[in-house]
């Protein structure tokens, strides 16, 4: 049912009062409106600015019922059957007058009597009206709306200008799906802005029309939006783990895809440190032409006891809004490894894999770890993720690929670079480790105004130790855990 006939049964049931947490504030409004003036009974609006008015028909402004406590007066001893809508209440509703005027209309109504309903953005009712309370949502548009708002927000633009936007089906269909989960308003603004900057829609017009959706919704610190993601042309090696992807790409992106494949839920990337998960994370968003959320756990835990599960369902439905994207988990063992916190990772453990069972959006999780010991087996187990990878210390041919990578990300000519004997003398380094030798190389010949030579490279190899060296008993548990319980990415 629309929104018009489900708000009619509230407005005509017999419960005294309506909460309505929206942003729209205007549409919820035309809505009343329309319900009241069907059936034939009047409207009133308050707002703290200009106290109380007639909305069906001008009968001028009540600016003696401007305070909070006089309107609620007012209210309980009007004789007449009315809908008083109450604006941005909040500040007021938990005033001990208030509340009790408030209870008091409330035990009057009888289903003829007068209903109050409150709109804002957020409004916490007391306990004790509870009981009184029924809460209605305004849905947000689907994609049939959402593509003739497209339509609309075109033909006003023609009218404008006088130029027609230029855009296909193809780009139209994809900026609707990226603006689906945003509100009629926060849709038609997003939709404007991709625009009026050059009168077209186009492929360039999406990643930013994702960032200011994204800015819309984020309401915290929990998940964060990643503006640069990588290309896999930047990650060297890799190569089962890329295949992996491609095969599965189109199934994610196709909410209609084959009903015999199900959809791509995530994987968990294992490995040595600085050999480059966080990279490949980045280059899944990048290969998959999606956005990035980075999900923060260290920021999911609150002191207050049960904020972190409602911080984690909400950064999940952010996620969700936000389809199709991935969602990066970077280190996720100290998020959900437990310890002596009166079971709050136990909590948002269960939550998150509940989160992982039932999820329907297009949202693909890549979560990354360094040590398996402090994973939970109820996430490693099949049928959480997808798949678990291992990324390993690179080979000798994967040495001189990063190697080769870094010196031309720095504009350095390979020319006089023996990449070979770098990858060969560079044995058990990781890619971070490959990227700071490069890096201290350009630093020891910058003063001197020099060219980059092998031998610069050879001496910062010489004079690094390695993290498979330092920490040669944990790296060498963690290799032999993986060797038969995960796929390699290369």
């Amino acid at each position: 049912m629309s929104d018009l006939k489900d708000l009619e049964l509230l407005m005509l049931g017999h419960t005294p009062i309506l909460q309505i947490e929206s942003h729209e504030e205007k549409r919820a409004l035309n809505l009343l409106v329309r319900i009241a003036t069907s059936n034939v009974i009047p409207v009133f609006q308050w707002s703290a600015t200009e106290g109380l008015k007639r909305l069906d028909i001008d009968l001028g402004i009540q600016r003696h019922n401007a305070a909070p406590d006089d309107v609620l007066a007012h209210i309980k001893s009007a004789n007449k059957p009315g809908i008083y809508v109450l604006l941005d209440f909040e500040s007021y509703i938990k005033e001990p007058m208030n509340t009790r005027y408030i209870k008091e209309i409330a035990m009057q109504f009888d289903g003829s009597r007068n209903k109050l309903v409150f709109i804002s953005h957020k409004i916490d009712i007391p306990a004790s009206l509870n009981n009184s309370v029924a809460r209605f949502e305004l849905s947000l548009p689907d994609q049939k709306a959402l593509t003739q708002l497209v339509g609309e927000a075109s033909v006003k633009w023609q009218k404008e200008t006088g130029k027609k936007v230029s855009t296909d089906k193809k780009t139209v269909s994809r900026l609707v799906q990226n603006i689906s989960g945003l509100t009629f308003k926060d849709a038609k603004r997003l939709i404007r802005n991709a625009i009026v900057d050059d009168g077209a829609i186009s492929d360039e017009d999406l990643p930013e029309v994702m960032k200011a959706k994204y800015e819309l919704l984020n309401r915290d610190e929990v998940v964060s939006f990643e503006y640069d993601t990588a290309r896999f042309s930047e990650v060297g090696g890799m190569r089962k783990l890329k295949q992996w992807l491609h095969q599965r790409e189109k199934v994610f992106q196709n909410k209609d895809a084959h009903p015999g494949l199900d959809r791509p839920r995530g994987l968990l990337l294992l490995g040595v440190q600085g050999c480059g998960k966080s990279l490949a994370a980045k280059a899944i968003a990048g290969i998959w032409n999606v956005p990035l959320l980075r999900f923060d756990f260290g920021a999911l835990y609150n002191k207050y006891i049960g904020e972190s599960e409602s911080n984690l369902r909400a950064s999940l439905k952010t996620a969700g809004v936000m389809e199709p994207c991935v969602l990066w988990i970077d280190e996720i063992e100290k998020g959900i490894s437990g310890g002596n916190d009166d079971g709050t990772s136990k909590r948002i453990l269960g939550a998150f894999l509940t989160w992982l069972a039932e999820n329907k959006s297009h949202v693909f999780v890549v979560a990354t770890a360094n040590n398996i010991n402090d994973l939970p087996p109820e996430l490693i187990r099949k049928g959480r993720l997808d798949e678990i990878f291992f990324v390993d210390l690179p080979d000798a041919d994967i040495r001189k690929r990063i190697f080769s990578i870094h010196l031309e990300k720095r504009e350095i000519g390979l020319t006089d670079i023996n990449l070979e004997r770098l990858a060969s003398v560079s044995k058990g380094f990781s890619g971070s480790e490959i990227e700071q030798v490069v890096v201290s190389a350009l630093y020891a010949v910058h003063p001197e105004s020099m060219e980059m030579t092998t031998q610069h490279l050879l001496d910062e190899i010489k004079a690094t130790r390695p993290l498979s060296v330092v920490m040669a008993e944990q790296i060498n548990q963690l290799r032999q855990w993986a060797s038969d319980r995960t796929v390699p990415v290369d």
